[in-house]
């Protein structure tokens, strides 16, 4: 009831602007209700009617910090940045040791790339605000960004160490040591806290995220249950059990824990992905299909919804109708690799030879240490009977991966269809060195008989070699 009344007080006041602004009706408003209109139009992203109610409130209040504040974080969100950092500056002159000020500021700084001068200002907020976590994690993330993990990592501690919940802090902490290989030697850090509050359900929560990335699933989920236990409205504990559950295949159950996200959190495009997912690796593609439409309908620049309804299309043998899912997809996120990928397999599959060989071209330079790219560009040429370009791109590939077993092997089927037998054995030896085991699927390009018991033949000489 009183939820439905504050829409309605919402409503009549965007109205009440509204009229102001086209008919320069005779409304007064007071400072709290420019603050209310600009939000509501930041949240339904209408940047430029937040823009004008801004300006008008600037105009009528030209002291206020809260109103220059609001303009620059309309401004940062239209990225005009450099009119931004003009607008605080004044705002600076008024009051120069505004925590939120300095805030601001350094968020620009951070955004153009100007680490050290971000820095810089989020330091001095340090000095007057009184909730400092978020500036710490706001430090940690501009060293982050410098590639200085070791400095990031002691200001997110410091964050966390502030206040335990605060979600960023806890999962860039986690991604810093990860990439400086230090997670797994920091658990007891984590575990620490969990001695220190046995019932706090963040951190709880936090040492799942650690055994997440240490893809330790079970004991993540072990984790992200205590966290629940606690507090069984806790949704992303929910959500990042889901996300576990996925990785160790158990798809009821990552279903049961996206469903609880949504009850408690709402709609979202990525929790419908999500779902979507799950009943696409159930083999329910209809329902994941549907899903996937609902995260598109939610957000229509969602990429993945788009490419999800492709897999499904692609996996039901929908051809034409993957290369439309997966070209929206790609249409979105230009530079992914693995949509240019999905556009080749599904043009090659619909006959567009061209198309097919353009998109795997695009893949293997957005990501070229990826060995399934080389290997199904060089399968186009070679099912075209094009053995020597199936071998040249195998060859580049092979600059790129060389350690993968799979693509000497390949080199090796393109090579006997040349006639190259000797050059073909000696990358044989190459693979049969890197997975002896693999070599079985020598025999699925070569179904003659006689074929078989060549290869079987120089493979099982090798093997004796070596024992």
């Amino acid at each position: 009831m009183a939820e439905n009344f504050k829409k309605r007080e919402e409503k009549e006041l965007i109205r009440k602007f509204e009229d102001y602004v086209k008919q320069n009706a005779s409304y007064y408003f007071e400072e709290e209700e420019y603050v209310k209109i600009i939000e509501y139009y930041l949240e339904n992203n209408h940047l430029n009617q937040a823009l004008k109610a801004a300006d008008l409130g600037i105009n009528q209040y030209p002291y206020s910090v809260d109103m220059i504040l609001d303009k620059s974080h309309v401004l940062i969100r239209l990225q005009q940045f450099e009119d931004a950092l003009e607008l605080l500056n004044k705002a600076e002159n008024f009051q120069p040791n505004d925590a939120e000020i300095l805030l601001q500021q350094g968020s620009i700084y951070s955004l153009q790339g100007e680490f050290e001068l971000a820095i810089e200002k989020f330091e001095r907020a340090l000095e007057m605000a009184e909730d400092k976590d978020e500036i710490y994690y706001n430090i940690g993330f501009a060293f982050q960004s410098m590639s200085a993990y070791e400095d990031a990592v002691k200001f997110y501690k410091k964050a966390i160490e502030f206040n335990i919940n605060n979600e960023n802090a806890l999962y860039e902490l986690a991604y810093c040591l990860d990439i400086s290989g230090e997670l797994e030697s920091s658990l007891e850090y984590y575990k620490k806290f969990i001695d220190k509050d046995p019932y706090s359900e963040y951190a709880w929560y936090n040492l799942g995220i650690v055994y997440n990335k240490l893809n330790q699933f079970e004991k993540a989920i072990d984790s992200y249950e205590f966290a629940l236990a606690i507090d069984d409205e806790f949704s992303s504990a929910y959500f990042n059990m889901g996300n576990a559950y996925m990785n160790l295949e158990d798809f009821e159950k990552a279903l049961d824990a996206y469903k609880s996200t949504l009850e408690i959190e709402g709609a979202s495009a990525e929790i419908y992905c999500c779902l979507g997912a799950a009943y696409e690796k159930l083999n329910h593609f209809d329902i994941g299909i549907r899903y996937y439409q609902k995260a598109g309908k939610l957000d229509q620049f969602y990429d993945e919804a788009w490419y999800g309804i492709g897999v499904c299309m692609s996996l039901q043998e929908k051809w034409y109708e993957a290369v439309h899912f997966f070209k929206k997809a790609l249409k979105i996120d230009t530079e992914n690799a693995s949509y240019w990928k999905a556009v080749a397999e599904a043009e090659f599959k619909v006959g567009n030879i061209v198309s097919s060989l353009e998109a795997f071209q695009q893949a293997a330079e957005l990501l070229p240490s990826e060995e399934e790219i080389w290997l199904g560009w060089s399968l186009i040429y070679f099912e075209q009977g094009e053995y020597a370009k199936a071998f040249e791109v195998i060859q580049s590939g092979l600059d790129e991966c060389s350690e993968s077993a799979l693509m000497y092997y390949r080199a090796v089927v393109y090579l006997i269809n040349m006639g190259k037998y000797n050059e073909a054995f000696i990358y044989l030896e190459n693979a049969l060195v890197l997975d002896f085991e693999k070599h079985v699927i020598l025999f699925d390009f070569f179904p003659k008989l006689e074929t078989q018991k060549a290869l079987f033949k120089i493979i099982e000489q090798y093997r004796q070699d070596k024992i």
